[in-house]
C-alpha cells in the first residue's frame, strides 16, 4: 500500500513541473488530499497582467471543487527553494480556510523533505464561513 503522505508530496512535485511562470520563474506545485482519498493537484499559472496570476494552491482547490470535492484533510506545497520551507501566500491560506481549519499542511522541498504544520497554525484567528452564519 502506498503511503498517502509520500503520494501527496510526489503529486505536488509533479505539479510544480507543470507550472506556467514565464515572469517570476518561480514554479509552485500543490496537491490536495480529499477525505475520500483522491489527490487533486495544481500549479501556478501566471499572466502578463500580474494580478490575474493564480497560485498553485488555488488552482488545486478550484480543480477539486470542480470535480465535486468539498472536504479535505491535507495539502502539500512545493517550490524550487532548497534552503527553507515555503508556505502558501496569505490569499491561498484564506481560500483554503473556506473549507475548514484543520488541514494538515506539508511544506515540501524539491528533494521531498517536508515540514508538517496545520492551516490553523498558518492562519491564526482566521475569518471563516462560521463568521457569516446567522444566529
Amino acid at each position: 500500500m502506498t503511503d498517502p503522505v509520500k503520494e501527496l508530496i510526489k503529486k505536488c512535485l509533479q505539479a510544480r513541473d507543470m507550472a506556467y511562470c514565464p515572469y517570476s520563474h518561480f514554479p509552485v506545485g500543490a496537491a490536495i488530499l480529499t477525505t475520500e482519498g483522491a489527490i487533486i493537484s495544481g500549479c501556478n499559472v501566471e499572466n502578463a497582467s500580474y494580478g490575474l496570476t493564480v497560485c498553485a494552491e488555488r488552482t488545486a482547490i478550484q480543480r477539486a471543487v470542480a470535480e465535486g470535492y468539498r472536504k479535505f484533510t491535507a495539502i502539500a506545497v512545493t517550490c524550487d527553494i532548497t534552503d527553507s520551507f515555503v508556505g502558501p501566500c496569505g490569499a491561498c491560506r484564506q481560500v483554503l480556510m473556506e473549507f475548514g481549519s484543520e488541514w494538515t499542511v506539508y511544506l515540501t522541498k524539491p528533494d521531498g523533505s517536508y515540514k508538517e504544520t496545520s492551516l490553523s497554525q498558518l492562519l491564526p484567528l482566521a475569518f471563516s464561513p462560521t463568521h457569516l452564519a446567522k444566529s
